[in-house]
């Protein structure tokens, strides 16, 4: 006896939990939650580093792991690794950040990203400079440290303050932070590669040209890129230029259209209703029933293609990268051996001034100072409801550069004191603006409602 699909469903719960979000969605979505995570790891990293388990989680780290790519054999360590491969899929997560900005978000109309964007180059400049001033004719090569902000860190410590914060202003940080991160992109593919192998230049922009033939050729899947994107890896990693760009370069071709016509879906979607009713038995076991099933499927893989290969990869690493890659990138980088340290000694070493001033001075001078003036000469307006209080929280907030800041300090020094050194500052400066971005928020608007009670 045959039944029309559309009678048998009569539970519109089971739709309902089908569709609603599962505790693990849910908590996984939390940009707070995972800001979090990746802080616990970089504290357990502290207190590691300072206990007899150092020498032990060290030395793994230090250990060699090789794999043979037809008849290439690639050999890193596992810090390298992690530092190397891994955060090339946190880049790949930051390109597709920013293609989606540029595509449909704040950096698609120039004009009203240009402030934050400007803004960004501010907190780029002056931290760099006040790093270059302490550090002038000898650690020079860090001044790109405490240049960038960590968008899911800042992020998360920013949503501690609730409604005291307007959304406009997670927004114009959210663009600022963007901003930051593409200039630091930048910083790090110009100033932190290593001499360049010609060979293996060649071919990275060979296999560039791949990832652009495809996307010519509106291929849709996004397997291709990504197995075209480890081959890039490859090559980048023995072509001098850091290995973690291969990431962006990635995101930025993969497709963010569908080769799904929506206006043609919903009719398709009614004859394979009708379909689905025709063979639709119910008096058949559902295993029974092969064309329902092959239906069923077909429809299912037609509806994962809607969504575009950029946002389908999004899924794909999104809680890896927050849950996963940057914990252990944090556990791994984080780890500051400071037993039998004179603070004195280490307060008063130029790299540890030149980090922590630069971001939390810098930052906020930097932001603060290009935003005010462009306001006050016309140039642009503060967006709606954002008012200085929350203009001045997002500068001392900017100082949080956690990830960026941690990679390139690896890059630019050698000797373990300086790069033990810019790690300290950078985890000191990061709890140092939280901490006063926070206070400086409850304090202002308590200020500001008092006076405005007694007006």
């Amino acid at each position: 006896m045959k039944q029309r699909l559309s009678t048998t469903i009569k539970e519109p719960s089971v739709i309902a939990r089908v569709i609603k979000r599962t505790p693990f969605e849910a908590l996984s979505s939390d940009g707070t939650l995972a800001a979090a995570v990746m802080v616990a790891a970089a504290l357990c990293a502290v207190i590691v580093a300072n206990t007899p388990l150092y020498a032990s989680v060290h030395h793994a780290f230090t250990q060699s792991l090789g794999i043979w790519i037809a008849n290439f054999y690639v050999s890193m360590t596992f810090e390298a690794f992690i530092n190397d491969f891994l955060m090339a899929i946190f880049f790949l997560l930051v390109g597709i950040e920013l293609k989606y900005e540029m595509v449909v978000g704040q950096l698609r109309r120039p004009r009203q990203a240009l402030l934050p964007m400007l803004a960004a180059v501010g907190g780029v400049c002056v931290p760099a400079l006040i790093y270059t001033a302490f550090n002038w004719g000898k650690s020079v090569h860090g001044w790109a440290i405490p240049i960038a902000t960590d968008i899911a860190f800042a992020l998360g410590v920013m949503s501690l303050l609730g409604k005291r914060v307007a959304p406009q202003t997670k927004v114009f940080f959210q663009t600022l932070a963007i901003a930051d991160d593409l200039l630091a992109i930048v910083v790090l593919a110009l100033f932190y590669g290593q001499s360049l192998d010609v060979v293996w230049c060649a071919a990275t922009l060979g296999v560039i040209l791949c990832l652009a033939l495809l996307s010519r050729a509106k291929i849709f899947s996004a397997k291709p890129y990504l197995i075209v994107g480890f081959v890039l890896w490859i090559c980048m990693y023995n072509s001098g230029v850091h290995p973690t760009l291969a990431g962006v370069i990635l995101a930025f071709f993969l497709p963010v259209k569908s080769d799904i016509r929506l206006s043609h879906l919903h009719s398709w979607l009614s004859h394979q209703t009708n379909m689905l009713d025709e063979h639709l038995d119910t008096d058949v076991h559902i295993l029974g029933q092969h064309d329902v099933s092959y239906d069923a499927q077909r429809i299912e893989r037609i509806m994962h293609h809607v969504t575009p290969p950029l946002e389908r990869v999004e899924g794909y690493i999104s809680v890896l990268v927050n849950f996963v890659i940057l914990p252990i990138f944090a556990f791994t980088n984080a780890q500051i051996c400071l037993t039998g340290t004179d603070f004195s000694t280490l307060a008063s070493d130029p790299v540890v001034q030149g980090v922590f001033l630069g971001a939390t001075l810098g930052k906020p001078i930097g932001i603060i100072s290009v935003t005010f003036v462009l306001v006050k000469i016309g140039f642009a307006k503060l967006p709606k409801h954002v008012d200085w209080i929350q203009i001045i929280a997002v500068g001392i907030m900017g100082a949080l550069g956690f990830t960026m800041s941690i990679l390139i300090s690896g890059l630019a020094f050698d000797v373990p004191q300086e790069i033990m050194a810019a790690k300290f500052a950078i985890l000191m400066g990061s709890c140092v603006a939280s901490v006063v971005g926070i206070l400086f928020v409850f304090v202002a608007q308590a200020i500001k409602a008092d006076a405005r009670a007694k007006a």
